[in-house]
């Protein structure tokens, strides 16, 4: 299993863990686009919740929005509690993640996703106690594919050093690109499929199912090498 290869294991956390239904997601862009005098499309909506055109402040300048007030409306928008009750867990990580708990391997999360609403979705999923450490990326700590927030989570786990060696999952190029810069392996779920994303994103290993994580890697030594797509 790949799960065998690594001593220690990083995720992301919107997109890769959890998802939020699709109706929250449309009032939440719904009431952003009021505030903004800006109507965004489903399509605009997708890309910039799920993050599909890469980093999304470069995203929403493509967009011809200007990121500041964009995010001021965006995260005063959000409350805690409706975010947390509008989202749900991937089967396929649940089964990895308590795989991986249950052998007391350490884990960690590194997410884009603030602090004021990664605490009550973890505490509503009741998914917390699967995470050693949770480190929420900031402007001052920096945002993927930034290696900082991974090296700090790192050092939380007590495995920042070269006797360790660990993966992150992610759904975005910038959850790879991270892992890469951090000195990681990169797993990267696809999640929409390419022609969703209009791109393909790279990988150390690149799967569907976060499940294939748990099956027999092939021998071939390639990026592809679990659950080629």
């Amino acid at each position: 299993m790949v799960t065998d290869e690594y001593d220690f294991w990083l995720f992301d956390l919107d997109g890769t863990i959890i998802d939020a239904e699709w109706g929250y997601i449309r009032d939440i862009f719904d009431r952003v686009g009021q505030r903004l005098d800006r109507r965004f499309t489903d399509r605009e909506a997708e890309i910039l919740w799920h993050g599909l055109g890469g980093p999304r402040n470069a995203t929403l300048q493509e967009f011809g929005v200007d990121p500041d007030p964009f995010w001021a409306a965006f995260h005063e928008i959000e409350e805690p509690q409706q975010r947390a009750e509008a989202t749900y867990l991937h089967d396929d990580a649940a089964t990895l993640l308590r795989t991986i708990t249950d052998r007391s391997t350490p884990v960690g999360l590194v997410t884009h996703c603030q602090e004021f609403l990664t605490t009550p979705v973890l505490q509503h999923l009741d998914i917390a106690d699967w995470f050693d450490v949770v480190v929420c990326c900031t402007d001052e700590l920096g945002w993927k594919p930034d290696p900082d927030p991974v090296r700090q989570a790192m050092a939380g786990l007590g495995v920042d050093d070269d006797d360790h060696h660990g993966a992150l999952v992610g759904d975005a190029a910038v959850d790879i690109g991270a892992a890469w810069n951090a000195g990681l392996d990169g797993v990267h779920v696809e999640r929409h499929g390419h022609d969703t994303r209009g791109r393909c994103v790279l990988g150390d290993y690149r799967v569907r199912t976060l499940e294939s994580l748990l099956a027999a890697p092939a021998t071939d030594g390639g990026v592809d090498n679990v659950a080629d797509e």
